[in-house]
């Protein structure tokens, strides 16, 4: 099981991901070259070892050959989106199989009213993948296509957790959106590189964390009424090498 991530800075211990992190939602924010995409394919690593079948959405829209080697394991199989039935036909036989999804994406396929659903919105809430699947939503390049595709990024979410079975990932730079407490609730692992725009975290400590050196928040495990206590320390997670 790789479920090691890094060792914390300020003790011997290591951060291990558990079997709640399948459940819970991870945010990964940082600037360009902070170690985002390593830290999402070690968790990646972690899903795919606990037998949950994964969806890696690529907003960025990347050719198959831009895509970093650790990902083109034996569990790669890419796909691009499209609205045609052979992409359709291609995509539900894979679902078929359970097997791991990479998906490049344009987010100019997103509607841009709340009361059209668009068909990549049809797509991502297939009712398989609903039940079966882990989600990574990896947006670095297309930073405000994202959001703006959507009149209400956060109550599109919203709608999108309720429906799923297991939680998902997220990465993406800072942006203003994320300065939103509701948003945060969203998410029981926050991990937060190099950001020195964002106003609403801890900007000092982040201003000049090194490449992989994570502000890691967590959300307690424990039962209770209201939103359980955030934790907080800086890790440095491993970097992940593919070999082939």
């Amino acid at each position: 099981m790789r479920d090691r991530l890094g060792k914390y800075e300020s003790s011997i211990n290591t951060l291990r991901l558990e079997e709640r992190s399948l459940r819970y939602n991870t945010l990964i924010l940082g600037e360009e070259g902070s170690g985002k995409t390593n830290l999402a394919c070690k968790i990646r690593n972690f899903v795919i070892d606990s037998d949950v079948p994964t969806l890696y959405l690529d907003f960025s829209d990347s050719n198959e050959d831009n895509i970093e080697l650790r990902y083109k394991d034996e569990h790669f199989n890419y796909i691009r989106f499209d609205e045609s039935e052979s992409f359709k036909d291609e995509l539900n036989k894979l679902i078929a199989e359970k097997k791991h999804i990479y998906m490049s994406v344009n987010p100019n396929y997103f509607s841009n009213k709340r009361d059209i659903k668009s068909k990549l919105t049809q797509v991502l809430q297939t009712q398989e993948l609903l039940d079966n699947y882990y989600y990574f939503f990896h947006d670095i390049e297309n930073l405000n296509g994202f959001y703006t595709k959507f009149e209400d990024f956060l109550l599109y979410m919203l709608g999108f957790l309720n429906l799923k079975k297991y939680g998902f990932t997220f990465l993406t730079q800072p942006h203003s959106i994320f300065e939103n407490p509701q948003l945060k609730l969203l998410f029981t692992f926050l991990y937060l590189g190099k950001c020195s725009d964002l106003e609403s975290f801890n900007t000092k400590r982040l201003k000049k964390l090194p490449k992989n050196r994570f502000f890691y928040q967590y959300r307690t495990d424990y039962h209770t009424l209201l939103f359980n206590d955030i934790k907080s320390n800086v890790v440095q997670i491993d970097e992940y090498i593919f070999e082939e």
